[in-house]
C-alpha cells in the first residue's frame, strides 16, 4: 500500500475511533441468564442484560391457571420433554409480561435462558435461532407486545421459524410471545365476508385463514382477563405491604384503591402495582 495512503487512513481512523460504539460484551451463558437480540445490516448480536427485578411467581395474583400451565410447559422443555411455543394474549396490564419475567427469575437456576427480540428485529429471527442451535443451554426467545399491521411482512419470519421452514426451530429453543391481540394481526369486518356455512361447518375465507395461521402455530394459548374487584384489592394489598408495611393497608387504602381503578377505567395487576407505588410513596412523603 502506498505509504501516504496508509498514513491518511490511520489519521482518519484516529479521528473517528472515539465516535464508534464500544465493543459489546460477549454473552457468557454460564453466567448470564438473559440477553437482547439486536439486528443490524451485517446480521445481529446478543447483548447480555441483568434481570430487571426480583419479581417472583408468588407475586402474581389472579392468574394461577396461566402460571401453572406456563411453568409446566417450560419445565418440560428444560427436561428435554415435548413442549409448545406459547402465546400469552389478553387485557392490558393483566400480567402477561410480568409472568415471563417471574418465570425467568424462578427457573434460571434450573437452566432457563431468555433472549428478547423486538418486533422490528423479527426479520433476523432465523439467524438468531441458528446461533442458539449450537449452544448447550435451553432458550426461550421472547417477543413482548407482539402485533402486526396488515401491510407488515415481519410476521412471515416468525411463521417460518415457528412451523414453516424445512428444519424448524432446534430442540433447545422455544418461542414465547405476549400480545393484546389473540390472532396478532388486525381483524376487520370485511375479513368475514368470505366466511361460509357449509352444512354445519364454518369455513373461513382466505383473509381469516391467513391471520389465524400465525397464532395457530403457538401450541399453548393462555388468555388473560381484567380482574374482578376482589382479586384487584388482593393485589393492591399484596403490593402495598411489599412496598411499605402491613399497617399501610387499611380501610382508607382500600377505598382509595377502588377510586384509583374507577378513574382509570379498569382493574388489573398493573393498576394494583401503580396504586401501591402512589399510596406508599405519598404516605412516606408526609411522614406516615
Amino acid at each position: 500500500m502506498d505509504p501516504e495512503l496508509s498514513r491518511r487512513l490511520r489519521n482518519l481512523l484516529d479521528h473517528v475511533e472515539h465516535w464508534l460504539p464500544p465493543v459489546p460484551e460477549e454473552v457468557d451463558w454460564q453466567r448470564h441468564v438473559a440477553a437482547l437480540w439486536q439486528r443490524h445490516t451485517l446480521g445481529g448480536r446478543l447483548l447480555p442484560v441483568p434481570p430487571r427485578d426480583a419479581l417472583s411467581l408468588d407475586d402474581l395474583l389472579g392468574i394461577e391457571r396461566q402460571k401453572l400451565a406456563l411453568v409446566d410447559n417450560t419445565r418440560a422443555f428444560l427436561e428435554g420433554l415435548p413442549a409448545n411455543h406459547a402465546l400469552l394474549w389478553g387485557s392490558r396490564g393483566s400480567g402477561k409480561s410480568s409472568l415471563i419475567r417471574a418465570l425467568l427469575n424462578s427457573l434460571a437456576p434450573e437452566g432457563l435462558r431468555l433472549v428478547q427480540v423486538d418486533r422490528h428485529d423479527l426479520a433476523g429471527l432465523p439467524l438468531l435461532v441458528e446461533q442458539l442451535r449450537h449452544h448447550d443451554q435451553r432458550f426461550v426467545v421472547y417477543c413482548d407486545d407482539l402485533s402486526f399491521e396488515g401491510h407488515d411482512d415481519a410476521y412471515k419470519a416468525l411463521k417460518s421459524v415457528l412451523d414453516g421452514a424445512l428444519t424448524g426451530p432446534p430442540p433447545n429453543v422455544l418461542l414465547y410471545a405476549t400480545s393484546n391481540r389473540r390472532h396478532l394481526l388486525p381483524e376487520s369486518l370485511a375479513d368475514n365476508t368470505e366466511t361460509q356455512l357449509v352444512g354445519e361447518e364454518l369455513h373461513h375465507g382466505d383473509a381469516v385463514e391467513e391471520k389465524i395461521s400465525l397464532s395457530d402455530r403457538f401450541g399453548l394459548w393462555l388468555g388473560f382477563y381484567p380482574f374482578n374487584q376482589d382479586i384487584y384489592l388482593e393485589a393492591c394489598c399484596h403490593w402495598v405491604t411489599q412496598l411499605g408495611k402491613r399497617e399501610d393497608w387499611n380501610a382508607e387504602a382500600r377505598a382509595e384503591a377502588i377510586r384509583f381503578a374507577t378513574l382509570r377505567g379498569g382493574r388489573s395487576g398493573r393498576g394494583a402495582w401503580q396504586f401501591a407505588n402512589q399510596w406508599v410513596g405519598r404516605r412516606r412523603l408526609h411522614g406516615k
